[in-house]
């Protein structure tokens, strides 16, 4: 090529390719893919740190039934009832007109049939949504916490 050549194409590209409106246009669309990304983490963000808070919010009140459930059985073994299970079971005191029931063991068809047909709770299967579902649930505020 001859420096003629050079220079033609040194002009065109700056006359038609760098120009103050396509360099305009370049820093604009910088600026929108850079808005476009943080957005999107502020999102993902935002979604993890709710999901962080439906799963303390569970915890709490998982924490609050076992208190409740604690309570209840205080108040249980502190009744007059238990003690008198407790004396019965223990020191096998009877009420008068009470006459006990003594029941031979199972036998080993009956076990087996138990085992057979008994449903284990760790077997079940929990439904886990998918991430398109959490994200639109997030999106529509299905899981968003109430705030007290």
């Amino acid at each position: 090529m001859t420096n003629i050549h050079i220079k033609r194409i040194a002009y065109k590209l700056r006359r038609d390719l760098f120009t103050i409106n396509n360099f305009v246009i370049l820093v604009a669309f910088f600026i929108v893919i850079g808005w476009v990304v943080g957005s999107i983490n502020a999102l993902e963000r935002n979604y993890a740190l709710q999901q962080k808070i439906v799963h303390k919010q569970k915890e709490l009140k998982l924490s609050k039934l076992e208190l409740a459930t604690l309570q209840y059985e205080q108040n249980y073994y502190k009744s007059d009832e238990y003690k008198e299970l407790a004396a019965r079971d223990s020191l096998g005191l009877v009420l008068p007109g009470e006459k006990v029931l003594v029941l031979p063991p199972n036998s080993k068809k009956a076990t087996n049939f138990d085992k057979k047909f008994s449903v284990k709770l760790d077997k079940i299967p929990t439904y886990q949504p998918t991430k398109v579902e959490q994200w639109i649930d997030f999106f529509s505020g299905k899981n968003v916490p109430e705030l007290n």
